[in-house]
């Protein structure tokens, strides 16, 4: 018998796995994911950004773990000698009305308690020659990291700790019972005190499979990125990135610089015909048909379609995503970028049709449930997974305590 069985290697579940570790050093404790390795999913396909968390409205969970988790992040990297670069960031209004939007973006900046800066044209101009702006916002606190490598570290020190790891173990079934959770598996069954559910593009489906429904979905969005050509990559200093449009959830196509040394530009958002589909091409028709008989889609869908086909269109048009690009940064020619790597964000939506603004993690009986952990999660993954194991029932702390004081 596990003490805890935590379902999805990505970086959330196994920060997770580490802090149980450190808080419960005598605990059994056992990793399962399906896939063959860890973080091949979000974690693996996502930006590599250390986010600030400016963006978050002041008191919510995504802008005091990304705050917090920043610091932590950046601190786990140079204790473990992980690749990461505090390079910063420009948030830029390339508009006229979009400078009341920078002001505001600037003021919530403040109010999160970030190192935040308004700069002028000029100021820009010094610090990314090649960008075309009205005024800027300087962030100096974002960087980039190695995801995949934080995240097998985390699994290092679980194994280390005396965890127990086991990939290509894909969940079946679920049954919570009164002493415990019976957890079946292609690879065997597992008898645990508690489960923790981190499954990221599944973990909605992974809670009904213990019995409780979330009272949200998971919708998949694909987000497509061009990379500048090498002799190119000088043009961007920094992560660059356009003031969001507010009634828009996504923040729009920027510049990203990668760990690798590689300059990504996107990316655009489009509907994923697959949980994991990360070409246009992928296609599952159980994945589809619940996203298209899902009320809460249509709700979201239709007063976003405006918006919404311009993502489309992107999507197909290298034109079209160089017209955006080129709002920032009008030198760009059609050569300079080719197609690379997409990733798809796992975004909860309500039945409402209001997506999920915030990470969400609720209880079952013998369960803990993450079910929206888009970014900043990886930023805050120490965080949040530090959350989760401070916020256990009391009877499986207690439970722990015991066990470790009669060792």
């Amino acid at each position: 018998m596990f003490d805890f069985a935590i379902v999805g290697g990505g970086i959330v579940g196994l920060s997770t796995g580490m802090a149980l570790t450190k808080r419960f050093p005598n605990a059994k404790i056992v990793m399962i994911e399906k896939e063959k390795d860890w973080a091949q999913h979000q974690t693996g396909h996502n930006s590599g950004v250390i986010h600030s968390g400016i963006y978050y409205k002041p008191g919510s969970f995504k802008a005091r773990f990304a705050r917090e988790g920043n610091e932590a992040m950046v601190r786990f990297c140079q204790e473990h000698g992980i690749k990461h670069e505090m390079c910063g960031k420009v948030i830029v209004a390339t508009e006229p009305e979009e400078l009341p939007l920078m002001d505001n973006l600037y003021k919530r900046g403040l109010e999160n308690e970030l190192n935040v800066s308004k700069i002028s044209v000029e100021e820009l101009k010094e610090i990314e020659p090649h960008v075309r702006g009205l005024g800027a916002i300087r962030v100096s606190s974002c960087g980039i990291a190695d995801y995949v490598g934080v995240a097998r570290t985390f699994a290092r020190i679980i194994q280390e700790g005396g965890g127990e790891l086991r990939l290509g173990t894909e969940v079946q079934r679920i049954d919570e019972r009164a002493d415990g959770v019976t957890i079946t598996t292609n690879n065997g069954t597992f008898q645990s005190r508690y489960v923790i559910n981190c499954a990221g593009l599944h973990s909605d489906r992974v809670a009904k499979m213990s019995g409780k429904d979330p009272g949200m979905k998971i919708v998949p969005f694909r987000g497509e990125y061009y990379e500048l050509v090498p002799e190119k990559k000088h043009l961007v200093k920094h992560l660059i990135y356009p003031v969001p449009n507010p009634d828009f959830p996504f923040l729009g196509v920027h510049f990203t610089r990668m760990i690798n040394g590689d300059v990504h530009a996107g990316p655009n958002a489009v509907l994923s015909f697959k949980r994991e589909g990360y070409t246009k091409s992928d296609f599952d028709l159980k994945d589809l048909a619940e996203v298209l008989t899902y009320p809460g889609f249509w709700k979201m869908a239709m007063p976003n379609m405006k918006e919404g086909m311009k993502e489309i269109v992107r999507s197909f048009s290298k034109q079209a995503f160089l017209a955006s690009l080129q709002r920032l940064m009008p030198e760009l020619t059609e050569k300079d970028i080719v197609p690379t790597h997409a990733g798809v964000r796992a975004q909860a939506l309500k039945p409402d049709g209001n997506m999920v603004d915030d990470f969400a993690i609720f209880p079952g009986e013998k369960s803990m449930h993450v079910c929206n952990a888009p970014s900043p999660a990886a930023t805050a993954s120490i965080k949040i997974g530090e959350s989760i194991v401070e916020n256990l029932p009391a009877a499986i702390v207690d439970a722990q305590n015991k066990t470790t004081i009669s060792v």
